[in-house]
């Protein structure tokens, strides 16, 4: 899934962006608030990640902009120390969520991968579609009970597919969910990816079938 994190400290931001993208995240990265803002109102993201010290614009007013918009993204406030003033009126703005700094790792990808099940309406770490179940801590994916092979990219995929729970994803906001904005992209990559997929799951009691007008949709079938 990709996510946006709007962080100055440059050093801390080229960490957290490596932690996030080994735990399986896309990570774009703005060190102002005004990119950050920016990059809002034009693209799709999973969860934004908001240190409230940015410069231009500063985090609070990136996510009054945000809600203004009437843009429902969850957003994970990081805060220093102690300011309890600063959470208080970040989660009034409509803020899900915040973590003082410094923080554990471990304890930003858990409460990234709860706000983005959440937004989808999945409480559970859990998500399942006909044979096919998926843990979000894990990332595994499971198929009749065994793991399925994925390359990464054919996992983010999935994942998209699986959250949506049932609605259709066109190509173009699957390619927007799991490609950064520093990525040059082939235009056919979507379908390649979908098609991989197919083949995996051809057969099983779960495919990917294409709504003309509407884009791509998981579903449960009978196993052939």
């Amino acid at each position: 899934m990709r996510i946006l994190l709007a962080e100055d400290n440059v050093m801390l931001a080229n960490s957290l962006s490596q932690a996030l993208g080994q735990a399986g995240f896309t990570v774009d990265c703005m060190h102002d608030g005004r990119s950050a803002d920016n990059l809002l109102s034009t693209q799709d993201y999973a969860l934004l990640i908001l240190d409230l010290g940015l410069p231009g614009l500063d985090g609070l007013e990136v996510l009054r902009r945000l809600r203004q918009r009437r843009n429902p993204l969850p957003v994970l406030i990081l805060t220093a120390h102690g300011s309890v003033e600063d959470r208080v009126r970040g989660l009034d703005l409509g803020a899900d969520d915040y973590l003082a700094k410094p923080f554990d790792l471990s304890e930003l990808e858990a409460r990234a991968r709860a706000l983005i099940r959440r937004a989808h309406g999945h409480e559970s770490t859990q998500i399942a579609c006909g044979p096919l179940h998926y843990d979000s801590v894990s990332r595994a994916v499971l198929l009749h009970g065994e793991l399925l092979p994925l390359t990464g990219r054919e996992r983010a995929v999935l994942e998209v597919l699986l959250l949506r729970d049932g609605r259709a994803v066109n190509k173009a906001a699957l390619s927007e969910k799991i490609f950064g904005i520093d990525e040059s992209v082939n235009p056919d990559a979507i379908e390649i990816y979908v098609h991989r997929l197919r083949k995996k799951l051809d057969g099983s009691g779960v495919a990917i079938v294409t709504l003309r007008g509407l884009g791509y949709l998981l579903e449960a079938r009978p196993a052939a």
